[in-house]
This record gives structure tokens, sequence and C-alpha cells, in this order.
């Protein structure tokens, strides 16, 4: 994996979650699994599979009180990187701000993807994002 330690929210025994680096979906965020000889998550451990969703649930709740999604898509897709990690994917009817710039879900009532990939947010706003989103898990 890419270094992505700056955009890391939180640790866990199993897992790892991150802020993706596209925020096309304001609070996108994937857990990683810790298990480096993984690509399947059907081929989970128990223990994996028990924390990811309590995990899930708390971050799904997080991402909820922040932001107010209508809905929450789940990829766990493999495409990319060939390793074991789920994406969760906030999705929303109406446009959302966060530290002055607007999201609009152009796919809202479809397919995730595909989604325009050029939306960037500025490198800073990620690592702010990490950090409301750890902040609201660990309250």
């Amino acid at each position: 994996m890419t270094d992505y330690e700056h955009l890391k929210v939180a640790e866990f025994d199993h897992w790892s979650l991150y802020v993706h680096g596209s925020q096309y979906y304001l609070g996108r965020v994937y857990l990683w699994a810790k298990r480096t000889d993984v690509v399947d998550l059907m081929d989970a451990l128990p223990e994996e599979r028990e924390e990811f969703f309590s995990v899930g649930t708390r971050v799904r709740d997080a991402l909820q009180e922040l932001f107010q999604p209508d809905l929450f898509n789940y990829a766990a897709l493999a495409n990319v990187s060939a390793h074991m990690h789920v994406h969760v994917i906030p999705r929303y009817k109406t446009l959302r701000t966060f530290e002055g710039i607007t999201f609009t879900d152009h796919n809202w009532g479809k397919n995730y993807a595909p989604y325009d990939t050029k939306f960037k947010i500025p490198e800073e706003k990620l690592i702010l994002l990490a950090a409301r989103i750890r902040d609201t898990l660990q309250a």
C-alpha cells in the first residue's frame, strides 16, 4: 500500500480506517485489513468479521452524525488494490458543504461509479476531514 498514513483515521486490532483520497462523496472512507495475505472479504477470519461489523457500525454512525447522508454504499472490489478492504461511501440527495467546499452527489439514485475522478479537495482538507471523523469516533 502506498503511504497513506496522513489520511489514517483510526487503528483497530484487525483493521485500519482511512479517508479516501477522492472525496467526490463527502466522508468516503475505507477499512483496510491488517492481515496482508487476504484479498477476498469472504476469506475474513471470524475475529476480523466481528470487528469489521462492530467498527463499521461505529464509522457509519460517526459519518451520519457529521454529514447526515441519506444512505450508504459499501464496496469490496479489490480491482485496483488486491487486498481485503471495504469502502464506506455516504450518498446524498442534496448538496453538502465542508470547509467551504460544496459536494454534489450527481449519481444519487444510481451506482456510485463512475464518478468525476478529477474532483479533488486540498490535502489539508483531507487531513482535517480525517481528524473530524477521528474525533467523532472517539466521542
